[in-house]
């Protein structure tokens, strides 16, 4: 289901006053693994790289609540990969593997860094993220 798989820990600052963590962590823990891939896995130069990508679209449901200390389990696939954007879905689990805690998408549109302009993404990224498109 997931191609990449990271765990995230969940920090004492993450708790909200009802004991679980807020939900604006969420969209931060997807942020993180998504941009964890590209620098990491895709080679994506953040600093000084050519072409960028910016966030034009996120979206999260939650499933079930996580306290601190507990980790999360996220995994990372890409529902659909266009000439110049992507769609990233993600899942947040419980450390057992199987609790689902939320789901979640991010879409980046690449652009040029100078004119902010959408851009093909380049040929290694796109490779990269051929490795985790899902079918259907």
């Amino acid at each position: 289901m997931y191609a990449y798989w990271e765990t995230v820990p969940t920090r004492w600052k993450d708790n909200d006053v009802y004991g679980h963590v807020n939900n604006a962590v969420h969209y931060s823990m997807m942020d993180t693994v998504v941009n964890t891939w590209l620098i990491r896995s895709a080679g994506l130069d953040i600093h000084d790289g050519d072409t960028i990508g910016l966030c034009v679209e996120s979206h999260c449901v939650y499933r079930a609540s996580v306290s601190f200390p507990e980790p999360v389990r996220v995994g990372l696939r890409i529902g659909h990969l266009g000439r110049s954007s992507v769609r990233y879905e993600l899942g947040l689990f419980r450390a057992d593997g199987e609790t689902v805690v939320a789901e979640g998408h991010f879409v980046h549109v690449f652009v040029d860094r100078e004119t902010r302009r959408p851009t093909g993404i380049p040929g290694p990224l796109r490779e990269a993220m051929e490795k985790l498109v899902v079918a259907g």
